[in-house]
């Protein structure tokens, strides 16, 4: 069994393989044993003992009888096994991949998980249909083969014995070459996959800045890369393979010889040697095909060994005793968090935010707003110190009693491939469509269902790619409406939107934060001057804290700020 693949496929799928494995080890050795019976077969044919030699057939037939039941039953069984095994590894996949922070997903990650979750599966799921049985077979019969092979004369079984460590360190020294090839072709293909989406994703940015050229040299050079890669790889392949068929070739040809001297030499009769060529040729045949598909067995085994360190991968762990909270409120104390050791993002920052109270975050770009609020919804386990609601540490909280508590209205939104009602409605699936009609004209989504055809009804695409910016914005904001948690984070929610829909908005705004404790990431004037407090962030410290009034008139990092944002207001385009 490949190693790893009980750990990926789980405990289940683990020993029906067991149980298959056994069963085709079996058949290998009845399939040996077959070929045995083919030398007293030969050798009383040869003798003329016809009634001998029939008995040996019908032996023959018994013994090729019970291997084609054997095989049918252990055939259709691996097609089961290849069938479930590409469920349960989606299903463990999906929900490690569910619980892991945010913070690991990026670019080449979402690369990665494509190739894995289709061409990765697609090669394990063959293991148990394909290729264990060529493999097992090919150990298994031969040796059944070798054994056997010395009660007729133990010279050219020990010949043959002789070549099998010769076998076994060529087969590993190709196996560690292809693994080699294979990660850098695997590593190739990701960066080429990237390049593509980057490229169809990008065009309206290369096209307006005449970077389109430049662009296609950088996709040009990883196609390039790739298929270098994927040529190294077919090579490594085949030197691999060649050198394997060599060895078994000579083992084949030195039996071969060696049986012929004997025979030469009076030492074995001529029906005798018939029979053991016979045997010979049985002998290596298994060997030839497990080779072949050796190189498969090998990619299988690569994903298998990057499925299990994806399962491997730490998620945000679940309390074993979770606490529920005692209020709406937030605090923050001695908090510390940083995405890499050497780049902290958070320092030490401490601050309460009552229940049904607002407090505005704000700061130059790269402060740690966004990882702030992402820290308040545990899409990451905070450094040092701790965070709370309702004075109990989010970490003691389970996942979706905590999401369940908080209504969440990012920068940067995503929505499903479905209509508009559907992407809404996730804030709520329960909700009627009254309900969800409802928060669409809280957040002027019914303004653009109106111009769309088929109302709350239509498609919005993938990602919201038929949608703009802000009116994907809405969506997101009437779907935090239907939810209707106690606990609202925004961040900067009226970015995308275009001014003569922004005051729309804000009345949905304030009946989404109407009696909820609201922390909003916000650069608009009227969002931050009305919050309850206010906290300055600047190289993830709090610089300032207090009220608007207050620090203003304080005139330090927040006065500079309010002015900068009050003169940015008053620009104008020249005539």
């Amino acid at each position: 069994m490949i190693a790893g693949l009980p750990e990926v496929a789980g405990p289940e799928v683990a020993r029906d393989l067991r149980r298959n494995g056994a069963a085709i080890a079996v058949e290998a050795v009845v399939v040996g044993l077959g070929f045995i019976l083919l030398v007293p077969a030969l050798r009383h044919l040869f003798s003329g003992e016809v009634t001998e030699a029939w008995a040996m057939v019908g032996a023959l037939a018994l013994v090729t009888a019970f291997y084609g039941v054997m095989r049918f039953f252990s055939q259709v069984r691996g097609y089961k096994i290849g069938v479930n095994m590409a469920g349960v590894i989606f299903e463990r996949l999906g929900r490690h991949i569910a619980q892991l922070p945010l913070g690991w997903f990026d670019v080449s990650q979402t690369g990665r998980l494509g190739r894995l979750t289709s061409q990765g599966v697609i090669e394990v799921i063959t293991v148990p249909a394909h290729l264990m049985r060529p493999l097992i077979v090919g150990i298994f019969t031969p040796a059944t083969v070798a054994i056997c092979m010395a009660f007729f004369d133990w010279r050219l079984a020990l010949t043959a014995l002789a070549f099998a460590p010769i076998a076994y360190v060529t087969h590993r020294w190709a196996a560690a070459n292809l693994q080699r090839a294979d990660k850098a072709h695997d590593l190739a293909a990701v960066v080429a996959a990237n390049r593509i989406l980057e490229f169809a994703q990008a065009q309206s940015v290369m096209r307006a800045y005449g970077q389109l050229d430049r662009e296609s040299t950088a996709l040009d050079a990883a196609l390039a890369t790739e298929r270098d890669a994927a040529r190294s790889h077919v090579l490594t392949m085949g030197l691999g393979l060649s050198g394997f068929v060599i060895v078994i070739q000579v083992a084949f040809t030195a039996i071969l010889l060696l049986g012929v001297s004997f025979a030469l030499n009076g030492r074995i009769d001529a029906p005798e040697l018939v029979a053991l060529l016979v045997l010979t040729v049985r002998l290596v045949e298994p060997m030839f095909s497990s080779a072949e598909i050796g190189s498969v067995l090998r990619m299988a085994t690569n994903s298998v060994a990057k499925m299990d360190a994806l399962l491997s991968t730490p998620v945000l762990p679940e309390p074993k005793d979770p606490k529920p909270a005692e209020g709406d409120d937030i605090a923050f104390d001695q908090v510390s968090f940083a995405y890499a050791a050497d780049r902290p993002v958070l320092s030490g920052v401490s601050f309460e935010a009552p229940a049904r109270s607002m407090t505005a975050v704000v700061g130059p770009s790269g402060s740690g707003k966004t990882t702030l609020l992402r820290l308040i919804a545990r899409f990451w386990d905070a450094d040092g110190g701790a965070v709370r609601i309702g004075g109990v540490d989010v970490r003691e909280r389970r996942a979706a009693d905590l999401m369940a508590q908080l209504s969440i209205v990012f920068q940067d939104v995503y929505l499903l491939e479905g209509d508009i009602a559907e992407n809404i409605r996730l804030g709520r699936p329960s909700a009627s469509d009254a309900e969800v009609a409802e928060a669409a004209r809280l957040a002027q989504v019914d303004e653009i269902a109106a111009r769309l055809p088929g109302g709350l009804g239509a498609p919005v695409g993938e990602g919201g790619a038929i949608l703009s910016g802000g009116e994907r914005q809405r969506i997101s904001i009437a779907r935090a409406i239907l939810k209707d948690a106690p606990i609202v984070l925004l961040d900067e929610a009226t970015s995308a939107l275009d001014p003569i829909n922004e005051a729309a908005v804000q009345s949905g705004l304030q009946s989404l934060t109407r009696n909820k404790t609201l922390v909003v990431v916000a650069h608009r004037l009227h969002t931050i001057r009305t919050a309850d407090q206010i906290l300055f962030l600047e190289r993830g410290v709090i610089a300032e804290r207090g009220s608007h009034d207050d620090l203003v008139a304080l005139g330090g990092r927040y006065a500079a700020f309010w002015d900068n944002r009050l003169r940015a207001s008053q620009w104008r385009l020249g005539a």
